[in-house]
Parts: structure tokens; sequence; C-alpha cells
């Protein structure tokens, strides 16, 4: 059910123009006693003063004196404002796009359990989705950016919509419950994730780092372990002459339990050279699911199903060392 609450701008809109109708009113009298010998009780000088400042004007009770026009210009021009420059678009709109919006879900079921939390979404998470769901790994995802969420629930993926970094949040999504939280957001805002996970829960934390050079804040923050994926590019100039050579993953991480994250440089002979993304079948042929290209200098952590592979390039890939030995075998022309 919506819960309508007032917010401070709301309640500071309803403080301001009580304070102007008590304030119109008082002068109304004032005037009216002065300038016109009138004498009006304080509930005819509210009406007075609602009925100018909405611009009704039933024109039953007005001024005659030059001081009481302009008393009455001044009513009127501020109501304009307060009702039409404030009103509508700071208070009522805001409310009503409120209440017409679907509410977002708040918190997880309170029996599940063992799970893991994901702190942001985006293209690595959706390839960690695949593989948890292929796994039957129970998960659930926490973002704070609406359109996300609402195509998460469209997908019927668990998700909290709110501030990772809160501890509410975390607490609805059974932090003390899940066996591990995976911080994916900016360096800064995973920091103060991390921080906060370590408040309410002594859960293992893995953290995602853009910049090498905070990795080792994330650490000092509580992470217990930090992963780079531009990173885990630069080892692969010293390991391209002896991969082909070997019959494991060298320089492969593990996520956590079966899954791993490696850099696999492409090789003169392999079948993938001139192929784009798409049409290279990666996932189809060996299981394994592509999250970063390093081509032409660049790297990209958001590949496209356009992007071409080149002898250059260099996958980054996320599977079991099963997938990831398949990959590396096309990878290496072999």
């Amino acid at each position: 059910m919506f819960k309508f609450r007032i917010s401070k701008s709301v309640l500071a809109y309803i403080l301001v123009f009580t304070f102007l109708v008590l304030t119109y009113s008082t002068v109304f009298l004032y005037l009216m006693r002065t300038y016109e010998n009138k004498d009006y009780d304080f509930i005819t000088a509210i009406y007075w003063v609602i009925v100018s400042m909405t611009t009704v004007g039933y024109g039953d009770i007005y001024f005659n004196s030059t001081i009481g026009h302009l008393f009455s210009v001044v009513v009127a021009l501020s109501g304009v404002i307060m009702f039409f420059a404030l009103l509508f678009p700071l208070v009522i709109t805001p409310q009503l796009e409120k209440a017409l919006r679907k509410e977002l879900p708040s918190k997880v079921q309170n029996d599940i359990k063992n799970h893991i939390i994901i702190c942001g979404y985006n293209q690595l998470i959706e390839t960690l989705i695949a593989e948890l769901d292929e796994y039957k790994i129970p998960f659930m995802v926490i973002d704070e950016n609406e359109k996300n969420i609402n195509q998460l629930i469209s997908r019927k993926i668990m998700c909290v919509y709110g501030d990772a970094a809160d501890d509410d949040v975390l607490r609805n999504s059974n932090i003390n419950k899940a066996r591990m939280l995976i911080a994916n957001q900016s360096d800064e805002k995973n920091a103060s994730i991390i921080l906060t996970a370590r408040e309410v829960s002594d859960i293992q934390v893995i953290s995602i780092v853009e910049n090498e050079a905070k990795a080792g804040y994330l650490k000092y923050a509580g992470s217990d372990r930090v992963i780079s994926p531009k990173t885990l590019f630069g080892t692969y100039i010293g390991r391209k002459a002896i991969d082909p050579l070997t019959d494991h993953l060298a320089g492969a991480t593990k996520f956590f339990e079966d899954l791993s994250i490696v850099e696999l440089p492409i090789y003169p002979h392999s079948l993938l050279i001139g192929k784009k993304l798409k049409d290279a079948l990666i996932r189809e042929k060996t299981g394994a699911n592509i999250v970063g290209l390093w081509s032409g200098g660049k790297l990209s952590l958001n590949p496209q199903h356009e992007d071409l592979i080149r002898e250059n390039s260099v996958l980054l890939a996320v599977g079991t060392e099963k997938q990831l030995e398949a990959l590396k075998k096309f990878t290496e022309g072999t």
C-alpha cells in the first residue's frame, strides 16, 4: 500500500503558506480599520486573503484606498507564485507521480538465506546472473536506479530498490543470512557499502574496483577480495608466450565456488580472428561468457555483439574451469 509521507519541501511550503495567510490577514484588518473605517473579524480576513491569493476575486470585499489597492496587488501576485510556480511543480506533481508509480520492492522474503547480494547492476553482473541461474545459486540485486529495478522485476529477478550503503537496505536484503556480498558500484560508493556491511554483518565481501590505485582503500574498508577487471589484462603480455604450452588456466581469479574470471589473449591461428562476438557463438560453444574485450589499445567492459575480435584482442571471460578451458582452445587455435 502506498504510504503518504510529508517531505521537507512540502512541510516548508505549508509553513510559508500559513505564515503568509496569517500575516496578510493581520495587515488586511489593520488597513480596513485605518483607511476604510471598516471592522471585520479574523475569519473574514482569512477568507479575503485566500480568495485574493487564488485570484478567485468574488468582489464582495474590496479596498477603495490606494494603499489597499497596492496591498491587494501584492497578495494576488504572491498567490500566483505560491500556487502556480511552487505548489504544482514542487508539491502536487511529485506526490502524484509517487502515488501513480508502481511501488518498488524494498525488502526480500524473510526465508531467503545462503544467497549472494549483488550491489549495483551492469553488464558484468548480467553475465554473473546467467551463471548463477545456471548453477541454481540464489542471489538478489540491490540498485537505486528505478529503470534497472523495473527491468529486473520484469524478468522475475529478486531485487531491492535502495542505496546499498544504507544499513536498513542491507538488513532488508537478509544480509545476516547471505553467503556473500559483491560491491559493484563506483570505488567511493563501494567503500561506503563495505563499511556499512561490516557494521551489520561478518559476511564475505568481494569488491570490483575501477581504479587499481584504490584497491588498498577497499581492503582497508573491509573487503575480503578486490577484483580489478582492467588490471587482469595487464598480465597477459608476459603469459602470451607460455599459455599455449600449459594445460591449465594461468592467472584465473576465482569469484566464488566454481566460477572464475580470466583474460585470454587471441593467438595468430585462432579461428575467432575477424569474427564479431555475435558470430563467434562463444557461449553456445563453450558455456563461458565474455564480459570484457581489449582491442586496438582500448578496453571495453561492456562489449557489444558487433565488436570485432582481432589478432591482438584479449577476452575477459567468466565461467567454470571446464568452460574456460574450452574457450582457451578457441583463442589458441587448437
